[in-house]
């Protein structure tokens, strides 16, 4: 029988397979093992994966399947996340060495998994369609000590035509808002300074607990009432959940940072249709103005996918001008990859490689204009910035975030990191903000 002393996790993907990976961690923590960041070292290996984009799935496919042609293959290793769900039928065909699959609504069967992996020696999997149980956040092993983030919903109802997630993660599930503000005053507690709240869709809080009449909007404000809360973030969001009374919540509550991931995808009528997205343009634009005119100081962010199947020429132009007329602060860019089990997938995928690139070329050149011209504008002023940690390039530097998610790096030690700095800008490189400390 294998004897489980110590092991390694590495993530793929978005923030919220990170706290999925926390959590993790924080289970074999309990159950007496240690951690190491030297893979050949690790008794159990879990690589915790994505599937969203098609470049994060191959990654973790090659690394999968490199490990079965090293002295590791002689390890427990077991594959967790999004491509736990979204390829749980050829896993264990494609890698044969692997030990065990846990999707993304098992987490907390970690440990049963492990023990039936030890006393049958057989490959086990468990890859549960609805997340069901409220996990062991409390429990979480977080590396961050300044910044965490906390899950307040899980899985999505979207079922936009190119995303996995629907399928990887299930349907939407909302945590009751009594633990949700537990978990935070706990954080705020330990000294965390900054909560960033996650979901798949943020804005849909509480619509499948009509009963507890908390949407996401209440919740905010609950939390902004704990003693000692400094900063509350949050992402993912869907257009048509933004509300007024959201914006209204980020203009009131003095923890909100004035900052929203507004996603918009596509500049195309047509296309957002066939990506059922649920909104126009017009209707996204109308949003985003009355966002504009209740925070006034407010930053936005965007997702943007080209190439999708028969994206013209000239409807490329259209989402090239939106973001030309909104200048987001941050945005995702992405080309069109097919999802395998996606709606998009029954559709050719008939933009040419070579002509999605240069479209995403051309947007990726305008964004870096206009975040150019924003940086250039920020010289000379003065920045409230939450130092996070040392630059890794250069630790005379350390980093912060202002609260609209600029980078800003500036000349201090270690004793500053956890704090809030008053940063006077005096240049930048590339996306980060250049400054000294007031």
């Amino acid at each position: 029988m294998r004897n489980l002393k110590t092991f390694y996790v590495r993530t793929y993907g978005c923030q919220m397979n990170e706290l999925d990976s926390e959590i993790m961690v924080g289970q074999l923590e309990q159950r007496g093992l240690t951690r190491t960041e030297d893979e050949t070292a690790a008794d159990l290996l879990i690589f915790n994966t994505c599937s969203i984009r098609d470049l994060a799935e191959r990654k973790a496919m090659g690394k999968l399947g490199l490990l079965g042609l090293t002295p590791q293959k002689n390890a427990m290793i077991g594959v967790t996340g999004c491509m736990a769900n979204a390829k749980k039928d050829s896993l264990f065909q494609k890698l044969p060495h692997i030990d065990f699959v846990l999707g993304t609504n098992n987490i907390h069967n970690l440990n049963d998994v492990l023990d039936e992996v030890l006393s049958t020696g057989k490959q086990t999997i468990r890859t549960d369609d609805q997340f069901t149980e409220e996990l062991d956040y409390l429990g979480a092993k977080r590396d961050d000590p300044v910044k965490a983030h906390v899950s307040i919903i899980r899985g999505c109802d979207k079922f936009c035509t190119y995303c996995v997630v629907p399928y990887t993660r299930g349907p939407e599930v909302s945590r009751h808002p009594d633990n949700i503000v537990e978990e935070c005053r706990q954080l705020v507690e330990k000294g965390y300074k900054e909560i960033t709240l996650l979901g798949q869709n943020v804005n849909s809080y509480g619509k499948d607990k009509p009963e507890w009449n908390c949407l996401f909007h209440d919740l905010l404000y609950q939390l902004d009432k704990i003693p000692g809360m400094q900063r509350i973030r949050f992402m993912t969001s869907h257009p048509v959940d933004i509300t007024r009374e959201l914006m209204e919540a980020i203009r009131d509550l003095k923890s909100m940072c004035e900052f929203v991931h507004f996603p918009i995808q596509s500049g195309s009528n047509r296309i957002l249709k066939k990506m059922h997205r649920m909104y126009t343009v017009e209707q996204y634009l109308e949003k985003v103005h009355m966002l504009q005119e209740i925070v006034p100081n407010v930053a936005l962010g965007t997702d943007i996918i080209v190439g999708f199947p028969t994206e013209t020429d000239a409807e490329f132009e259209m989402t090239y001008d939106v973001l030309k007329q909104l200048e987001y602060s941050v945005a995702f860019l992405f080309a069109y990859s097919p999802r395998k089990g996606t709606p998009a997938m029954r559709w050719k995928d008939d933009i040419p490689e070579e002509v999605k690139q240069e479209r995403l070329k051309r947007l990726l050149k305008l964004h870096e204009d206009i975040s150019t011209r924003q940086r250039q504008e920020m010289l000379g002023k003065t920045v409230e910035i939450l130092v996070e940690k040392h630059n890794f390039r250069d630790s005379s530097l350390l980093k912060g975030r202002t609260r609209c998610w600029k980078n800003v790096l500036f000349p201090g030690d270690e004793s500053l990191i956890g704090t809030f700095q008053q940063i006077k800008v005096h240049g930048y490189s590339h996306q980060t903000l250049l400054g000294d400390a007031i």
